[in-house]
């Protein structure tokens, strides 16, 4: 989305100072809900000296004796400001959709204003309020309480200092549970608008809109010009007009990228958590606690710490000048992902076979299937739910995904262009997902272990230094991972109408220049009503001399990886076999003619049980490379091409493998499974 024009500052430092007597006079707007927690707050500074709660407006009267005997009481703001209270600063915590009248009023009337999160509900809204507190000379506070925590100053610091490195990208995660009686609790519970009015409570915009303000305030994204782009991927499985299961992604005008994650049909309450993602480590942020976990190579550790107030926070500011903690400013780049979220198509509901309910009448809640491998997922990758391939998920589009492959009109494998991946997962063309005949899938993609694992293709994770596998680089002299900017991309080039089966790919290095071409072919076969055969022929030719290799060619004994690989979904029951060995010890780094794989795949509990299916894979004709195993920690299997020593191919020279996977519904024995590969 194009970034507003900066509009008219209001004034967050250096007011003229107040010369107060006494203490400040407080009115407060909206007594329930949030403004309870208000009258707390309130009460505690009363007794330190520190303020008078002299009014309060709200259409519900407070409880007996929930107010001092001297606070006013008044149905609404315009009859408490006709009361000549006099009041100091003014609070409101009032539904959203009347923020923005409300504090346009106070601000008209000469109180500074204290206004609760989101600020208003509407970017022309907050250009007004803007406008309005530039105009008065006034003060504005927004109410996102988790910028006074004095973690941020840490974090700062050790950004800083390097202390996990550099900073490559945010994810913010929050699972809450939230009932059906949470959306029956006002008529502006969950809607997008009332009565013509926007409202705009999502998950991302009030319950869980800490989440985004204190990503984008790490990320030192605070203004409207701070913020490059937004993008939502909006979901509910509530019958509610809102989201409750959202993916918002922002990428800063510096180019970071903060993805937020977030959810109210969680199994269980979580508290949210910020993940700083950096190049030795990362740091992760629970802002409800105060606390701050930081890994790196020197270990973990986790500390507390202490909350400044945003009430004396803004009573300093009033008489000492003291920087606003939460100025109304700070909150434009917040606004911006409110205003993407206000504009967005309505999010798409959740099917009923992908939710739980657990729970009864008003106490039910909705559980999303898998939600809580789904939001890590998307932090870890940068990744929409769409681009996650959910089975709930709205599709991908045709220029990002396209059925490939068919059986009686039902896609087995859609071709995946890799185009929208982030950087450092080394875009690429891959197949997900790879389904049975009986529709059941047997690849995975973007997992939240190794987002750079990408269904079923071919990749490398060393082209000339070149990293086109994604994620850390093995490096010798170093003896480990490293994380650097190395990654290249393998891009589609025009497809041929006259060779439907053949695609033409060029893999393009860190700097951009092409260092190899490939032509690689797909087809496939039916061979009955549980068995399909997919066969894959990438040939690649060097566009300049290159040494083709992998951590294991770079010194890293067993991990060999690189060239065709397939990822496999979570799975129960495994058995990996090949003609004369069994389990991953005995298969990992063996040379045979096949290898099988049989599991029960796609389990979701308490929804639908897993499905038994089988994969064997054929060893390429053109040379005898060992295979690369992974089950204990992944479920994995690739064709090694450079297992311990580089493959080097000269300008112009070409390189070929050609594979086959059958794909089998059902779990075949050692027998039947050599009797598959002899029949072809």
């Amino acid at each position: 989305m194009d970034t507003p024009p900066t509009q008219p500052a209001a004034r967050t430092t250096a007011p003229a100072t107040v010369h107060r007597t006494g203490p400040a006079r407080i009115a407060l707007i909206g007594v329930h809900g949030f403004g309870a927690h208000h009258l707390k707050n309130l009460d505690r500074l009363t007794r330190a000296g520190a303020v008078e709660l002299v009014a309060v407006a709200d259409p519900n009267p407070s409880s007996p004796g929930a107010l001092p005997d001297s606070t006013a009481v008044h149905p609404d703001l315009q009859s408490l400001l006709a009361g000549n209270h006099s009041p100091d600063v003014v609070v409101v915590a009032t539904p959203i959709q009347t923020h923005a009248p409300l504090a346009l009023a106070t601000l008209a009337s000469g109180a500074d204003l204290y206004l609760e999160k989101p600020p208003v509900a509407s970017l022309a809204d907050f250009r007004q309020l803007q406008e309005a507190a530039a105009a008065s000379g006034r003060s504005v506070q927004i109410g996102f309480q988790s910028l006074g925590s004095q973690a941020l100053a840490a974090i700062d610091k050790l950004l800083r200092d390097g202390t996990i490195g550099t900073l490559q990208g945010i994810g913010a995660t929050g699972r809450w549970v939230r009932d059906r009686a949470y959306y029956k609790r006002s008529r502006w519970a969950g809607k997008r608008s009332l009565d013509g009015v926007d409202v705009v409570d999502g998950v991302a915009t009030n319950p869980l809109a800490h989440a985004i303000a204190t990503a984008l305030r790490i990320a030192g994204a605070r203004t409207v010009d701070d913020v490059a782009s937004v993008e939502t991927d909006l979901y509910r499985a509530n019958d509610i007009e809102s989201d409750d299961t959202s993916v918002i992604r922002i990428r800063t005008a510096a180019g970071l990228p903060v993805t937020c994650a977030l959810t109210l049909c969680a199994a269980e309450s979580v508290e949210p958590y910020i993940t700083l993602q950096g190049s030795e480590g990362t740091a992760v942020f629970h802002y409800t606690e105060d606390r701050l976990q930081v890994s790196n190579a020197d270990g973990e550790h986790s500390q507390e710490f202490g909350r400044d107030d945003l009430m004396e926070n803004l009573l300093e500011h009033l008489a000492t000048g003291t920087e606003l903690t939460s100025a109304l400013n700070d909150s434009g780049a917040f606004m911006l992902v409110l205003e993407a979220v206000r504009t967005a198509e309505p999010p798409a509901p959740i099917g009923a076979g992908h939710v739980l309910w657990e729970g009864d009448g008003d106490a039910a809640h909705a559980v999303v299937a898998g939600i809580e491998d789904a939001l890590e997922r998307a932090i870890r990758a940068h990744a929409t739910f769409s681009e996650l391939a959910l089975p709930w998920a709205r599709p991908a589009g045709p220029s990002e995904a396209s059925p490939l492959l068919h059986a009686g009109g039902r896609p087995l494998a859609v071709q995946r262009t890799g185009a929208g991946l982030n950087a450092g997962l080394s875009p690429r063309p891959y197949l997900h997902p790879v389904t049975t005949l009986g529709g059941t899938v047997v690849t995975d993609h973007l997992p939240a272990d190794h987002p750079w694992h990408l269904g079923a293709g071919f990749a490398l994770q060393d082209v000339n230094g070149t990293n086109f596998w994604g994620g850390r680089t093995y490096l010798g002299d170093a003896g480990a991972y490293v994380s650097r900017q190395d990654h290249g991309r393998i891009e589609p080039l025009s497809a041929n109408a006259d060779e439907p089966d053949t695609r033409q790919l060029r893999w393009l290095g860190a700097d951009g220049q092409p260092l190899l071409t490939e032509q690689r072919t797909l087809s496939h076969e039916i061979l009955g009503e549980r068995v399909w055969r997919l066969d894959l022929g990438p040939e690649l030719t060097a566009v300049v001399d290159v040494s083709l290799g992998s951590p294991g060619s770079n010194g890293a004994a067993g991990s060999g990886y690189g060239g065709f690989f397939w990822r496999l979904p979570a799975c129960s029951g495994a058995r990996i076999f090949t003609s004369d060995a069994e389990g991953e010890p005995a298969v990992h780094g063996s040379v045979a003619p096949w290898l099988a794989w049989t599991a029960s795949f796609g389990e979701v509990p308490g929804i639908r049980s897993g499905q038994p299916a089988t994969l064997v894979f054929s060893a390429p004709a053109e040379d005898a490379d060992p295979w690369f195993v992974r089950c204990s920690g992944y479920p994995a299997v690739g064709s090694a091409l450079a297992w311990d020593r580089p493959v080097t191919l000269a300008a112009g020279e070409s390189l070929r493998r050609s594979l086959s996977v059958w794909v089998c519904d059902g779990e075949l024995s050692p027998a039947a499974v050599a009797s598959l590969v002899a029949s072809a």
